[in-house]
């Protein structure tokens, strides 16, 4: 026999109290943390550990759904323990009942006979501990028998009756009958009940002949109902729990996995830091220490100059003054004797006093960094008897004595090589600054620098004086460029930040 339940209950009454009382205590925190002056929830989130944001995000996301899982199950469970009560108390009073209304099927009520001997089993019988009224409707609505004989005889509207009339077994547990004007005895028990429809069958025939209705006294279903509730809210919260616990673990383990790789990255770019900026103060005394080696070398040489002036110099003066005497002294053949230790001391004596004017800067430190290119120029210009074309562009006046000593001795190299291995041709020198970038140039027209060794030892440009160079140059912190092509002229660069 097909089955059917339409349950109606007051079971929700809990879980709906509880979600207000959820909600209530939810609204009250917010609305207690979120005073003026205080921090808004989504900043007090952002402030919290990530595993403590997760198992807030997932407390809610979880608690949402695992209430309406256990709603869903805890009705599916109410839903089948009713019908499976109704099913079991249906079938009890069928057999019951029918063997009664086989006469209905050719007269519209029951005798009297059958209505007392109804009466008589009902009261004497274990059903009286729990079947509290009965009732027999005909498939018109009429009433032909029940407990409440105020309602015999009389015919209600079919739509309680409809589902029982189609074969179906109709249960409803509720213990609320106001609408229902033939439930007023039952009503006034004031007891919980659940009503039960079920169709009586015409033996042989299973035709449906009448309707048989009968309350149940609910107290114990309800117990066992409210039980299963318990059980299932009870699992649920359990289960719940266990998932928030295992998920909070496991994301509490990676974040301090996180946070360790957190604190060691951080003392690592500390360390970064530190030993940045080491290098950075290393970088300094090492710059500090050229200037300061640039600055004594360069008394050295002036020292040194000074020596070979006053010394070397002096002698030589005092043995060519010697020879002169001699020369006035002596007879016809030795004069050229004289004249040839003469000339020699003169030459000894002109080198002696240009190296020491090249050792001895006396001038450049009075001098702007303008001024001592143009003296450089001059002085090589009278020293070579060559031409040097000068390019200075607007140059800072400030720079400092060790960069000015720099490129003095750089240009006064590179003029050098100029003359000694381009013969002078195309000399220029150039000087520029844009930008804080100070840049010196000295070019000339020559051969360029070969990149075969030269065959004969002493021949072609060395590059023991680039070297040199380009020492002095980055000493400083400068660049120094060297540009050669084979027959199109060398080019040499310095360049400072300044």
């Amino acid at each position: 026999m097909c089955t059917e339940t339409k349950a109606q209950s007051n079971s929700e009454t809990l879980v709906a109290e509880s979600d207000q009382t959820l909600v209530g205590s939810e609204a009250g925190q917010t609305s207690s943390g979120g005073g003026p002056g205080g921090q808004s929830p989504r900043a007090k989130l952002r402030h919290l550990s990530r595993s403590t944001q997760f198992v807030i995000c997932a407390a809610i996301i979880l608690g949402l759904t695992m209430t309406f899982v256990g709603k869903l199950v805890s009705q599916s469970i109410e839903d089948a323990t009713i019908q499976t009560a109704a099913e079991t108390g249906a079938r009890y009073m069928q057999n019951f009942l029918e063997p009664f209304v086989q006469g209905l099927t050719t007269v519209k009520e029951l005798p009297d006979a059958t209505i007392q001997t109804i009466d008589h089993l009902l009261s004497s019988t274990s059903l009286s501990t729990h079947v509290v009224s009965v009732k027999i409707w005909l498939p018109d609505g009429t009433i032909v028998y029940s407990t409440d004989k105020s309602t015999v005889r009389k015919t209600f509207p079919t739509e309680e009756i409809s589902l029982a009339l189609t074969g179906k077994i109709y249960t409803e547990l509720d213990n609320d009958f106001e609408g229902d004007n033939e439930d007023a005895f039952e009503r006034s028990l004031n007891i919980p009940l659940y009503e039960i429809f079920a169709p009586l069958r015409e033996a042989g025939t299973g035709k449906i002949v009448a309707v048989g209705e009968f309350y149940e006294t609910a107290e114990a279903l309800q117990r066992e109902i409210n039980n299963l509730r318990k059980k299932v809210w009870a699992i649920v919260g359990a289960a719940t729990t266990a998932m928030l616990l295992l998920l909070f673990f496991i994301v509490r383990r990676d974040d301090k996995i996180i946070k360790q790789h957190e604190t060691a990255l951080e003392w690592r770019m500390d360390e970064q830091a530190r030993l940045h900026s080491n290098n950075a103060a290393l970088q300094h005394k090492v710059t500090t220490a050229n200037r300061e080696f640039s600055r004594i070398n360069e008394l050295t040489l002036r020292r040194i100059g000074a020596d070979l002036h006053d010394g070397p110099a002096q002698l030589l003066s005092l043995i060519l003054l010697r020879l002169e005497e001699l020369e006035n002294s002596q007879g016809a053949s030795d004069e050229e004797v004289l004249e040839m230790i003469r000339r020699a001391g003169e030459d000894a004596l002109n080198e002696v006093r240009e190296i020491s004017l090249d050792l001895a800067l006396p001038e450049v430190t009075d001098l702007t960094l303008h001024d001592a290119l143009v003296l450089l120029a001059e002085r090589h210009e009278e020293r070579t008897e060559t031409r040097v074309e000068l390019e200075l562009d607007a140059l800072p006046d400030d720079v400092p004595i060790a960069h000015k000593i720099c490129i003095y001795r750089f240009a006064q190299e590179a003029l050098n090589n100029a003359y000694i291995h381009a013969g002078g041709k195309g000399q220029k020198l150039s000087a520029s600054h844009c930008e804080g970038l100070l840049e010196v140039q000295v070019e000339d027209a020559g051969v360029g620098i070969p990149t075969e060794k030269p065959s004969v030892p002493g021949r072609g440009r060395t590059h023991l004086g680039l070297v040199g160079m380009r020492y002095r140059v980055e000493s400083l912190g400068g660049v120094f460029i060297i540009e050669s092509a084979p027959h199109a002229g060398t080019k040499a660069r310095a360049q400072f930040k300044i």
